[in-house]
Protein backbone atom coordinates (compact mmCIF):
# COMPACT_ATOMS: atom_id res chain seq x y z
CA UNK A 1 0.00 0.00 0.00
CA UNK A 2 1.34 3.41 -1.19
CA UNK A 3 2.35 5.69 1.88
CA UNK A 4 -0.10 8.67 2.57
CA UNK A 5 3.17 11.07 1.35
CA UNK A 6 2.67 8.94 -2.42
CA UNK A 7 -0.75 9.35 -2.82
CA UNK A 8 -2.79 12.25 -5.06
CA UNK A 9 -5.11 14.02 -2.99
CA UNK A 10 -8.67 12.19 -5.23
CA UNK A 11 -6.26 8.68 -3.46
CA UNK A 12 -5.81 10.39 -0.17
CA UNK A 13 -9.57 11.31 0.22
CA UNK A 14 -10.37 7.99 -0.38
CA UNK A 15 -8.30 5.84 2.13
CA UNK A 16 -9.31 8.78 4.82
CA UNK A 17 -12.97 8.26 3.79
CA UNK A 18 -12.37 4.56 4.58
CA UNK A 19 -10.49 5.26 7.80
CA UNK A 20 -13.10 7.54 8.99
CA UNK A 21 -16.07 5.20 7.97
CA UNK A 22 -14.77 2.18 10.02
CA UNK A 23 -14.30 4.01 13.09
CA UNK A 24 -17.26 6.15 12.83
CA UNK A 25 -19.85 4.90 10.32
CA UNK A 26 -21.21 6.23 7.14
CA UNK A 27 -23.66 8.47 8.43
CA UNK A 28 -20.72 10.07 10.80
CA UNK A 29 -18.36 10.31 8.35
CA UNK A 30 -18.38 14.23 7.08
CA UNK A 31 -16.94 15.66 3.17
CA UNK A 32 -14.92 18.29 5.10
CA UNK A 33 -13.57 15.83 7.61
CA UNK A 34 -12.29 13.69 5.14
CA UNK A 35 -10.76 16.61 2.95
CA UNK A 36 -8.71 18.02 6.30
CA UNK A 37 -7.69 14.55 6.98
CA UNK A 38 -6.81 14.31 3.55
CA UNK A 39 -5.08 17.58 3.26
CA UNK A 40 -7.01 18.17 0.46
CA UNK A 41 -8.90 21.60 -0.43
CA UNK A 42 -12.32 21.57 0.36
CA UNK A 43 -13.12 22.64 -3.50
CA UNK A 44 -11.58 19.39 -4.39
CA UNK A 45 -14.27 17.41 -3.44
CA UNK A 46 -16.70 18.37 -6.12
CA UNK A 47 -14.07 18.13 -8.80
CA UNK A 48 -12.96 14.65 -8.07
CA UNK A 49 -16.48 13.00 -6.46
CA UNK A 50 -19.45 15.29 -8.71
CA UNK A 51 -21.68 12.63 -7.32
CA UNK A 52 -21.13 13.66 -3.50
CA UNK A 53 -20.32 11.70 -0.71
CA UNK A 54 -22.20 8.58 -2.16
CA UNK A 55 -19.38 7.98 -4.59
CA UNK A 56 -16.95 9.20 -2.23
CA UNK A 57 -18.24 6.20 0.41
CA UNK A 58 -18.76 3.71 -2.62
CA UNK A 59 -15.10 4.33 -3.57
CA UNK A 60 -13.76 3.84 -0.15
CA UNK A 61 -15.75 0.50 -0.11
CA UNK A 62 -14.20 -0.41 -3.22
CA UNK A 63 -10.55 0.33 -2.06
CA UNK A 64 -11.11 -1.60 1.21
CA UNK A 65 -12.31 -4.69 -1.10
CA UNK A 66 -8.81 -4.27 -2.95
CA UNK A 67 -6.99 -3.59 0.06
CA UNK A 68 -8.64 -7.08 1.77
CA UNK A 69 -7.65 -8.80 -1.54
CA UNK A 70 -4.13 -7.98 -1.93
CA UNK A 71 -3.60 -8.42 1.49
CA UNK A 72 -4.24 -12.41 1.41
CA UNK A 73 -0.68 -13.13 -0.93
CA UNK A 74 1.04 -10.79 1.70
CA UNK A 75 -0.39 -13.46 4.57
CA UNK A 76 0.77 -16.24 3.24
CA UNK A 77 4.24 -15.07 2.29
CA UNK A 78 4.93 -14.84 6.25
CA UNK A 79 3.85 -18.60 6.40
CA UNK A 80 6.82 -20.42 6.81
CA UNK A 81 4.22 -23.55 5.34
CA UNK A 82 1.14 -21.56 3.68
CA UNK A 83 -2.02 -23.78 4.91
CA UNK A 84 -5.28 -22.63 5.13
CA UNK A 85 -5.59 -22.16 9.09
CA UNK A 86 -2.36 -20.60 8.95
CA UNK A 87 -4.10 -18.13 6.11
CA UNK A 88 -6.76 -17.51 8.64
CA UNK A 89 -4.86 -16.84 11.34
CA UNK A 90 -3.22 -14.28 9.57
CA UNK A 91 -5.93 -12.62 8.56
CA UNK A 92 -7.42 -12.73 12.07
CA UNK A 93 -3.77 -11.24 13.78
CA UNK A 94 -3.99 -8.36 11.87
CA UNK A 95 -7.12 -7.47 13.53
CA UNK A 96 -5.87 -8.40 17.37
CA UNK A 97 -3.02 -6.79 16.75
CA UNK A 98 -4.64 -3.53 16.04
CA UNK A 99 -7.15 -3.87 18.90
CA UNK A 100 -4.63 -4.72 21.19
CA UNK A 101 -2.88 -1.83 20.63
CA UNK A 102 -5.00 0.81 19.88
CA UNK A 103 -8.53 -0.07 21.08
CA UNK A 104 -11.33 -1.50 19.34
CA UNK A 105 -13.05 1.36 17.70
CA UNK A 106 -11.85 0.36 14.23
CA UNK A 107 -13.91 -1.94 11.93
CA UNK A 108 -14.46 -3.48 8.27
CA UNK A 109 -15.60 -0.40 6.22
CA UNK A 110 -16.94 -2.48 4.01
CA UNK A 111 -19.22 -4.18 6.66
CA UNK A 112 -19.65 -0.44 8.32
CA UNK A 113 -21.31 0.91 4.70
CA UNK A 114 -23.32 -2.09 3.98
CA UNK A 115 -24.95 -1.57 7.53
CA UNK A 116 -25.44 2.12 7.26
CA UNK A 117 -26.22 2.42 3.39
CA UNK A 118 -27.57 -0.72 1.83
CA UNK A 119 -31.05 0.07 2.09
CA UNK A 120 -30.65 4.09 1.35
CA UNK A 121 -27.95 3.70 -1.70
CA UNK A 122 -28.50 0.87 -4.02
CA UNK A 123 -25.25 1.49 -6.02
CA UNK A 124 -23.63 1.10 -1.95
CA UNK A 125 -24.98 -2.43 -1.63
CA UNK A 126 -23.39 -3.28 -5.01
CA UNK A 127 -19.93 -1.38 -3.73
CA UNK A 128 -19.76 -3.69 -0.85
CA UNK A 129 -21.14 -6.76 -2.63
CA UNK A 130 -18.37 -6.72 -5.14
CA UNK A 131 -15.59 -5.74 -2.29
CA UNK A 132 -16.83 -8.63 -0.74
CA UNK A 133 -16.67 -10.86 -3.91
CA UNK A 134 -13.08 -9.71 -4.82
CA UNK A 135 -11.71 -10.56 -1.17
CA UNK A 136 -13.86 -14.01 -1.90
CA UNK A 137 -12.23 -14.48 -5.04
CA UNK A 138 -8.42 -13.85 -3.57
CA UNK A 139 -9.23 -16.22 -0.42
CA UNK A 140 -10.46 -18.93 -2.35
CA UNK A 141 -7.49 -19.28 -5.33
CA UNK A 142 -5.42 -19.12 -2.28
CA UNK A 143 -7.41 -21.86 -0.71
CA UNK A 144 -6.90 -23.93 -4.05
CA UNK A 145 -2.92 -23.39 -4.38
CA UNK A 146 -2.97 -25.10 -0.96
CA UNK A 147 -4.72 -28.07 -2.50
CA UNK A 148 -8.07 -27.70 -1.50
CA UNK A 149 -10.73 -29.08 -3.79
CA UNK A 150 -12.26 -26.18 -6.21
CA UNK A 151 -15.88 -26.52 -5.56
CA UNK A 152 -14.94 -26.16 -1.81
CA UNK A 153 -12.55 -23.32 -2.10
CA UNK A 154 -14.99 -20.69 -2.49
CA UNK A 155 -17.89 -21.60 0.00
CA UNK A 156 -14.72 -22.13 2.49
CA UNK A 157 -13.73 -18.62 1.55
CA UNK A 158 -17.53 -17.59 2.15
CA UNK A 159 -16.93 -19.08 5.62
CA UNK A 160 -13.14 -17.55 6.70
CA UNK A 161 -14.36 -14.22 5.73
CA UNK A 162 -17.85 -14.26 7.48
CA UNK A 163 -16.57 -15.84 10.42
CA UNK A 164 -14.13 -12.90 10.56
CA UNK A 165 -16.67 -10.01 10.28
CA UNK A 166 -19.02 -11.72 12.93
CA UNK A 167 -16.14 -11.90 15.11
CA UNK A 168 -15.34 -8.11 14.86
CA UNK A 169 -18.70 -6.91 16.10
CA UNK A 170 -18.42 -9.05 18.98
CA UNK A 171 -14.66 -7.85 19.72
CA UNK A 172 -16.21 -4.47 19.56
CA UNK A 173 -19.07 -5.29 21.41
CA UNK A 174 -16.88 -7.12 24.47
CA UNK A 175 -13.43 -4.72 23.74
CA UNK A 176 -11.79 -8.07 23.87
CA UNK A 177 -10.03 -10.14 21.14
CA UNK A 178 -12.20 -13.32 22.54
CA UNK A 179 -14.58 -13.84 19.94
CA UNK A 180 -11.74 -13.75 17.15
CA UNK A 181 -9.17 -15.88 18.53
CA UNK A 182 -11.88 -18.66 19.59
CA UNK A 183 -12.86 -18.21 16.05
CA UNK A 184 -8.87 -18.79 14.54
CA UNK A 185 -8.93 -21.91 16.80
CA UNK A 186 -11.90 -23.38 16.28
CA UNK A 187 -12.12 -22.94 12.47
CA UNK A 188 -8.28 -23.86 11.86
CA UNK A 189 -8.79 -27.64 12.18
CA UNK A 190 -12.02 -27.40 9.70
CA UNK A 191 -10.06 -25.61 6.82
CA UNK A 192 -6.89 -27.51 7.21
CA UNK A 193 -9.27 -30.75 6.62
CA UNK A 194 -10.53 -30.03 3.32
CA UNK A 195 -6.85 -29.90 1.99
CA UNK A 196 -7.26 -33.10 0.05
CA UNK A 197 -5.04 -35.84 0.57
CA UNK A 198 -1.45 -35.83 -0.96
CA UNK A 199 -1.38 -37.40 -4.52
CA UNK A 200 1.53 -40.47 -4.67
CA UNK A 201 4.87 -38.48 -5.47
CA UNK A 202 3.27 -35.31 -5.20
CA UNK A 203 1.52 -32.38 -3.18
CA UNK A 204 -1.63 -32.31 -1.80
CA UNK A 205 -4.63 -32.87 -4.16
CA UNK A 206 -2.19 -33.31 -6.29
CA UNK A 207 -1.16 -29.83 -6.93
CA UNK A 208 1.60 -27.52 -6.80
CA UNK A 209 3.32 -25.56 -4.12
CA UNK A 210 3.36 -21.93 -4.42
CA UNK A 211 5.75 -19.24 -3.71
CA UNK A 212 3.74 -16.79 -1.77
CA UNK A 213 6.46 -14.37 -1.73
CA UNK A 214 7.17 -13.89 -5.50
CA UNK A 215 5.97 -10.83 -6.89
CA UNK A 216 4.17 -12.40 -9.91
CA UNK A 217 2.24 -14.27 -7.44
CA UNK A 218 1.53 -11.19 -5.16
CA UNK A 219 0.10 -9.64 -8.56
CA UNK A 220 -1.82 -12.73 -9.79
CA UNK A 221 -3.74 -12.09 -6.41
CA UNK A 222 -3.58 -8.65 -6.87
CA UNK A 223 -5.64 -8.78 -10.04
CA UNK A 224 -8.02 -11.04 -9.16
Amino acid sequence: MAGAAERGPRERMVFSAAQLIRREGVGATGMREVAARAGAPRGSLQHYFPGGKEQLVNEAVGWAGRYAGNRVARFLAALPEPTPSGLFAEMVRQWTDEYEAEGFDGGCPVAAATVDRARAADSTRQAAEDAFARWTGAVAAALTDMGVPGERARPLATLMISSLEGALLIARAERSVRALTTAVRELGPLLDAAVAPAAPGGTAGGGRRVDYSDRATIRRFTDL
